[in-house]
C-alpha cells in the first residue's frame, strides 16, 4: 500500500504520457506540412544551416518512434514513419533529433554529462534492483544502501535527461521557424508534438524518483530495527 502511494502518481502520468505521445503523433502524422518537406529534408536543411552537413549523417532506421541521434557515429537516425513523411509530426521529430546533434556540436553541458553517465547508468540499472532485492530479503542494511547508491545514479541520469530533451525541442522549434521550414500556423502544432514526447521523460524521471524515495523509506525503517 505504501509503495502504491509513492508510485501511483508517476504510474498514472506514465500511462497518460504514452497515450498522449501515440495519439498526438497519430493525429499530426495525418497533417501534411504546407512546405511538403519530409523529415529527412528538414534534418538535412537544419544541419546545413548550422554548418554540420558534412559532419552529421541522416539515415533511415527500422521501427516506429525509434528516432534518435547517435553521438558515437554522429548520425541522426529517423524511423520509417519520419524519414520519408512530410507530416507535421515527422518534421517535428526530425528537427528534435537534429537538436541533439546541434547540442553535441556545441558541447552542451547537460548532454556531455549524460554521455559520460551512460556506462555507469547501464551498470547501475542492471545491478541495483538485484542488490536491493537481496538486501531486503536478507535484511542487510549495508547491501540495501549499496543498491540505493546505484539506483541514485539511474535517477540522476533521468533528471539530467530532462534539460537535454527540453532544450533539443526548443532548438527544433527555433530552427523550423527561423528557416521557414514550417509556417507560423504550423509552429503551435509542432510544439504539441514535441510537448507530448517530453511528457514521457518527465514521467520516467518522476517514476525513478518515487522508487528511490520508497527505497530510502525502507532503508531508514530497517535502521530502526
Amino acid at each position: 500500500m505504501i509503495y502504491l502511494i509513492f508510485i501511483l502518481p508517476a504510474l498514472i502520468l506514465s500511462f497518460y504520457a504514452q497515450f498522449k505521445v501515440k495519439s498526438t503523433f497519430s493525429k499530426y502524422s495525418k497533417v501534411r506540412s504546407a512546405r511538403a518537406y519530409t523529415g529527412a529534408d528538414v534534418a538535412t536543411a537544419i544541419l546545413r544551416r548550422n554548418g554540420m552537413s558534412g559532419q552529421v549523417a541522416v539515415e533511415a532506421v527500422a521501427g516506429s518512434l525509434s528516432d534518435h541521434y547517435d553521438p558515437s557515429a554522429r548520425t541522426v537516425r529517423l524511423s520509417e514513419d519520419v524519414y520519408g513523411s512530410n507530416s507535421i509530426a515527422a518534421i517535428g521529430v526530425a528537427a528534435h533529433e537534429v537538436g541533439h546533434a546541434i547540442q553535441h556540436n556545441l558541447q552542451y553541458g547537460p548532454l556531455e554529462l549524460r554521455h559520460k553517465m551512460v556506462p555507469v547508468t547501464n551498470f547501475a540499472s542492471s545491478a541495483s534492483f538485484p542488490i536491493l532485492l537481496l538486501g531486503f530479503f536478507l535484511q542487510i542494511s549495508d547491501l540495501i544502501f549499496v543498491g540505493i547508491i546505484l539506483f541514485s545514479s539511474v535517477v540522476l541520469f533521468h533528471v539530467v535527461t530532462l534539460p537535454v530533451e527540453f532544450n533539443a525541442s526548443r532548438r527544433a522549434v527555433v530552427q523550423l521557424a527561423e528557416t521557414g521550414l514550417v509556417s507560423d500556423e504550423e509552429v503551435p502544432m509542432v510544439k504539441k508534438v514535441l510537448g507530448a514526447a517530453a511528457l514521457t521523460y518527465v514521467a520516467a524521471a518522476l517514476s525513478a524518483i518515487a522508487n528511490l524515495l520508497y527505497y530510502l523509506l525502507i532503508f531508514m525503517g530497517s535502521g530502526d530495527d
